[in-house]
């Protein structure tokens, strides 16, 4: 007979071993401290801080970002994992400090108040939930009666630790020919004009994107949408957007379709899903083909020639670089649906949880809008989770055994004209 509950027992132990890389993060945003731990890095990596500062001030721009962005300047230090410039092969401890605790010490202790004097430091407690943020839901599943218990951890600060992580799986990446690369396409009715081609990355003004206080390559769509956020700003209101993550470079067979956890597609949608605000993830056209006969959804297969070689290619990338759960060689291409900011200055109607009267909810500091800020933070969950699956598929615990095992795969893959790297 087999025992239902032991068999329960190890899948979910199975579950929990599955991945090589694991990340964590912890702090509250007003906290000392946002805190990343990364697991499973391979040792000899080289890794400064300059590595993942470079992504945590894109992360802090961005047109449309509140008062908290001019208070911190966040940079990160390294407390484990790291030496020299090079990984361990340890653990990596990344610790970014939250400047604007200083003016939240006394509120943000971790001491218990020794008297009343202490108590009345600790500011007053917040009892109004926010529509939209997590405060209500939170306080019913803690059974917090202040609500700075839920939104200190519930603040999309802690995505500083999640760039964090995935700025050094960049550099992983990096090393594997793979880039991660967004751009914005909409902020609330401003849309870029989207174009069908996802094959070629290199179509895109990546560095335009860059240069634009949106993040979107578009320069007369940037301008646009930066005066939306103005007419938002001015009206108390809030606004969310699209953007959109490209990962190229990665070669066919990473994922699988043998066990749920384990589809690439699956990954990839929690990851971004995952995102605070995020609440729509779509993968290449997919909008799109679920109204399209298939004929005109999927990618065809043609023959292609290369220094005398024949190789299979596609005609077209609308499935976005993913078949089944598993990588096909083209582009990664995935776009995420943000709500806006659920903080507004001309607040929603809220009901105090101490006297059940209807008010206006609490405000917080907060954005207009975060969607350019956002895209970052999609860049670092595609890294993570590409990362991830690259070195479950092709282990080592070193920087050389790593890139030995995926230059073997990949020169099987070319003898064979399943793939080449273009």
């Amino acid at each position: 007979m087999i025992d239902a509950t032991a068999l329960h027992s190890a899948v979910a132990a199975k579950g929990d071993l599955l991945s090589t890389l694991r990340m964590s993060t912890a702090g509250e945003s007003h906290g000392p401290a946002e805190v990343c731990v990364l697991e499973g890095m391979p040792a000899a990596l080289s890794l400064t801080r300059g590595d993942i500062d470079h992504d945590l001030r894109r992360r802090q721009g961005g047109y449309g970002r509140g008062g908290r962005m001019a208070i911190e300047s966040d940079r990160c230090r390294f407390l484990a994992g790291v030496r020299h410039g090079r990984t361990l092969g340890s653990p990596i401890c990344v610790i970014v400090e939250n400047s604007d605790h200083a003016n939240w010490t006394s509120a943000m202790s971790s001491d218990p108040p020794v008297d009343s004097a202490a108590t009345a430091g600790r500011g007053t407690r917040v009892t109004v939930p926010r529509p939209g943020h997590a405060d209500l839901a939170g306080a019913a599943k803690f059974g917090h009666d202040d609500i700075r218990d839920v939104l200190e951890r519930a603040s999309a600060r802690e995505t500083v630790a999640r760039v964090a992580a995935g700025a050094i799986c960049k550099r992983l990446l990096q090393e594997a020919s793979v880039t991660v690369r967004a751009r914005v396409l909409r902020i609330g009715a401003v849309c870029r004009a989207e174009s069908e081609n996802l094959s070629d990355p290199y179509g895109i003004d990546w560095e335009a994107a860059e240069d634009s206080p949106v993040g979107c390559d578009d320069p007369t769509t940037g301008e646009a949408m930066c005066r939306a956020i103005d007419g938002a700003a001015a009206a108390g209101e809030s606004l969310g957007g699209v953007f959109e993550v490209w990962c190229w470079g990665v070669v066919p067979g990473v994922g699988s379709y043998g066990s749920l956890d384990m589809r690439l597609d699956g990954r990839l949608l929690g990851a971004l899903g995952g995102i605070p605000a995020i609440k729509a993830v779509e993968i290449g056209s997919a909008l799109m083909n679920a109204g399209r006969p298939g004929s005109e959804v999927h990618d065809a297969l043609v023959p292609a020639q290369h220094g005398g070689k024949q190789f299979i290619s596609r005609a077209s990338n609308r499935a976005g670089g993913l078949e089944g759960g598993v990588s096909n060689g083209m582009p990664l291409v995935l776009r995420a649906f943000m709500k806006p900011i659920p903080t507004l200055t001309s607040p929603l109607p809220s009901v105090d949880l101490r006297t059940m009267h209807a008010v206006t909810a609490h405000v917080e500091r907060s954005d207009v809008c975060a969607v350019p800020a956002a895209r970052v933070v999609g860049e670092a969950m595609v890294a993570f989770v590409v990362a991830s699956a690259y070195l479950d598929k092709f282990g080592g615990d070193s920087l050389g055994q790593f890139l030995g095992s995926l230059g073997a795969y990949e020169a099987s893959l070319e003898e064979r004209g399943l793939w080449r790297r273009s």
